[in-house]
């Protein structure tokens, strides 16, 4: 990649890249602190639910799209085209870890709205939208 096509990313791919970043690092801590069991029992019963019900392949999945997440969001910073590989891996994982939160969802647990927009389609929709600004970095020449 030559200098005329580092100079032609705009401004709006590195605030997206580094906004993704933190989204996916605070995947990664949360994916840490659901293993403290102090900080677990201190969550509402709905979360409480999810966490201590969760298979190890559920939780593998949340594993591969918390930090598959990350590693594709620094990926994507050092503008390398496998970012997209890694991000269709984390939606996978993301898919995977919901097939069990959405049971949980759907039990005798009340769970409200907001909690399930934000615990199950918000994940899957930032996945899918940083494999779409992938594509569109890639047509773009941003990104190698």
């Amino acid at each position: 990649m030559d200098n005329e096509a580092v100079r032609r990313v705009h401004w709006s791919f590195w605030l997206i890249s580094v906004v993704a970043l933190l989204w996916n690092v605070g995947g990664a801590i949360n994916y840490f602190m659901q293993t403290n069991l102090e900080f677990v029992a201190t969550l509402p019963e709905t979360h409480r639910a999810i966490i201590e019900g969760r298979p190890a392949w559920a939780t593998g999945g949340f594993a591969i799209g918390v930090f598959g997440g990350a590693i594709g969001c620094l990926l994507l910073l050092f503008r390398k085209s496998t970012s997209f590989y890694v991000f269709v891996a984390s939606l996978l994982g993301i898919i995977v870890t919901m097939i069990h939160t959405t049971d949980v969802a759907s039990s005798k647990i009340n769970f409200s709205a907001a909690e399930i927009f934000v615990m199950i389609l918000l994940p899957i929709i930032v996945a899918a939208i940083l494999i779409w600004y992938t594509k569109l970095a890639i047509r773009k020449s941003w990104i190698e």
